[in-house]
């Protein structure tokens, strides 16, 4: 404000956790000055932080937009006065809406150009400054929340390998679900039948190798 110049935007965002002291801010600036004023204060900001990370300066050259400008609106009001006049001598009412017409399309236009023409009147008395400053966060604080984001990742890992190495089994028992029903289940019956076969028949045998020997001692 010193400078005659004025803040045109202004936008501050803070990154990570405060509370932590993690916390960096930054804030985006937008001043417009007088171009005379431009190299003193942009030297001023400079000034305010303890290094200048980036920095671009640049111009546009809009002199011959401007003239173009001026003289394009000298012909459309000239024109303008020429609708005028002929508007004044209208013999009918036709005529004249016509004319009044086609005058307010130029008087549209003349209003346009003129808008443009104080636009780069104002570019051109301005100049346009965008600063964006920003605090780092402590070096401690980086560190830590970097650890517990390590942990935290190195945790979720393993979740999902316990998880993944769980669905495999999962998925290896019910493949092999019907080849147990179908297959190995019918296999151990049988053999269970064959084997309580085997040993009732041994039995037996055994009774009547006893019973017969009782009966050749007798």
């Amino acid at each position: 404000e010193q400078s005659g110049g004025y803040i045109a935007s202004n936008e501050t965002r803070q990154r990570g956790d405060e509370d932590a002291g993690g916390a960096s801010v930054t804030v985006n600036v937008e001043v417009r000055v007088p171009s005379a004023q431009f190299n003193n204060v942009l030297e001023k900001i400079r000034g305010l932080g303890s290094r200048v990370s980036n920095e671009k300066v640049t111009g546009q050259d809009v002199t011959e937009e401007f003239i173009d400008l001026e003289a394009r609106i000298r012909t459309k009001q000239a024109l303008e006065a020429q609708f005028i006049e002929i508007m004044r001598t209208a013999k009918t009412v036709h005529d004249a809406l016509e004319v009044q017409t086609q005058l307010a399309e130029v008087r549209t236009e003349i209003e346009r150009l003129q808008g443009r023409l104080r636009y780069l009147e104002n570019q051109t008395s301005l100049s346009t400054i965008k600063v964006t400053l920003e605090t780092p966060a402590p070096l401690v604080a980086t560190r830590t929340s970097g650890f517990f984001r390590s942990l935290a990742r190195a945790f979720g890992d393993g979740v999902d390998a316990a998880a993944t190495i769980i669905l495999v089994l999962l998925r290896i028992f019910i493949a092999l679900l019907p080849v147990v029903l179908f297959v190995l289940l019918p296999i151990v019956l049988l053999l269970r039948f064959f084997l309580r076969r085997f040993r009732r028949r041994r039995l037996a045998a055994k009774l009547q190798s006893t019973a017969e020997a009782e009966q050749d001692s007798l």
